[in-house]
């Protein structure tokens, strides 16, 4: 087949999760014989959304990749005032809805010409985020051209109930959901029936990784840490975790230390026991993770998390945000978390796997059942390529 995936970035410098997804599917179906192109942006931050790349095509791991520069980059200051604007009202004004959308970006006015001359070339274009200007502009010319998938990469936030979103979640031929809950989610909102699956994201479990790599980088020596994985932003949980943290080492004093591996959106306070990498490569990540005493998720949004099945890929334990469906679920399903809901429980898991080192090696062996079970590569996409025909074939 031949198919356009559609997202906001795109890159091995792009640490969003979305992103990655995104590159993981394109890069691998090229892999197994499909003709695949990528149609994105030239910016790499999502906090402004500024030209990065020059615009034109490059071919990033065997795929072309189209990139259209962004037209204004984000002002802040007006998207901070509208989305204030928008928490105030309910439901919002269409006008100022698409205000909000222009505001948020990434706005790339030239997606729709750009997709009304080439999109009727694929036999499917496949759109990734529901939330972006890309996806809100992009889809309505794309639909009405060739067959679409989206993935939405949902969760439960104030957005996704704006009517902004009504029209154009009826617009795809099919969805591509990363977890039951998601799916869920967008049934109870938008009443929708079409062709869908349940993929998630795969992982690799061939190959040896070094435990001690990371470590040794780090001056971690034989320390115990905790791991963290993801954007340091609020809106990740990030800060509830460091403060989580800080309050445990206050009140159980040790060689306990937490590391932060991600893109510093809103850096957090220094603190000797709490080490920031900021972003590193995917073998020092992969590193970091298997070395640890478990990995922590404290999000409260998530469509689905690359970092748990990664953590369990190496056998790891995994805390995760108790008031997260999505992360529960993942949990509960794999037999290899244990959710917590606030500081008490924090605690009382962290005191859990440092006491018994039993209970966290039986968490991971449940952990990398599942993903083996769930989460190799080569079974997921053939999913994947069976909703794609299905939807092509409509």
């Amino acid at each position: 087949m031949r198919l356009l995936f559609v997202v906001q970035r795109y890159g091995h410098q792009v640490a969003g999760g979305s992103e990655r997804c995104c590159r993981e599917y394109a890069s691998r179906m090229a892999g197994r014989g499909h003709d695949v192109e990528v149609l994105t942006t030239c910016a790499l931050s999502y906090v402004d959304w500024a030209n990065a790349f020059p615009p034109g095509t490059e071919v990033v791991d065997g795929v072309p990749v189209h990139r259209l520069a962004v037209s204004t980059a984000r002002d802040n200051r007006l998207f901070a005032t509208l989305q204030l604007r928008m928490a105030g009202r309910n439901p919002a004004p269409i006008y100022l809805q698409r205000q909000w959308m222009r505001a948020q970006g990434p706005l790339v006015e030239g997606i729709g010409p750009w997709l009304l001359e080439r999109a009727g070339e694929y036999d499917v274009i496949i759109f990734f985020t529901y939330l972006y200007f890309t996806t809100w502009a992009g889809l309505p010319v794309a639909s009405s051209l060739t067959p679409t998938v989206l993935h939405p990469t949902a969760h439960d936030e104030r957005p996704l109930y704006f009517s902004l979103f009504d029209l154009m979640f009826r617009l795809p031929s099919g969805f591509g959901y990363l977890t039951p809950e998601e799916g869920e989610l967008v049934d109870r909102r938008f009443r929708i029936k079409r062709p869908s699956a349940v993929l998630g994201v795969g992982v690799d479990l061939d190959g040896e990784t070094d435990e001690g790599a990371f470590r040794e980088a780090y001056g971690l020596g034989d320390r115990p840490y905790l791991v963290y994985v993801g954007r340091v932003d609020p809106h990740k949980g990030s800060e509830e975790l460091y403060h989580y943290f800080v309050t445990y080492k206050e009140r159980n004093p040790g060689e306990l230390a937490l590391v932060v591996v991600g893109e510093p959106v809103a850096p957090l306070p220094p603190h000797p026991d709490v080490m920031f990498t900021g972003f590193v490569e995917e073998s020092l990540k992969r590193s970091a993770i298997a070395g640890s005493l478990a990995l922590v998720q404290p999000s409260y949004f998530e469509s689905f998390a690359m970092s748990l099945t990664e953590a369990w890929a190496h056998r790891k334990p995994a805390l995760v945000q108790g008031h997260c469906e999505v992360l529960v679920g993942q949990s509960r399903r794999s037999g290899g978390g244990i959710p917590y809901k606030g500081f008490p429980e924090f605690e009382a898991a962290v005191d859990l796997l440092r006491a018994d080192a039993a209970v966290g090696a039986r968490l991971g062996d449940a952990g990398r059942r599942h993903v083996e079970q769930r989460y190799v590569w080569d079974g997921l996409l053939e999913r994947y390529e069976r909703l794609l025909e299905l939807v092509s074939r409509r």
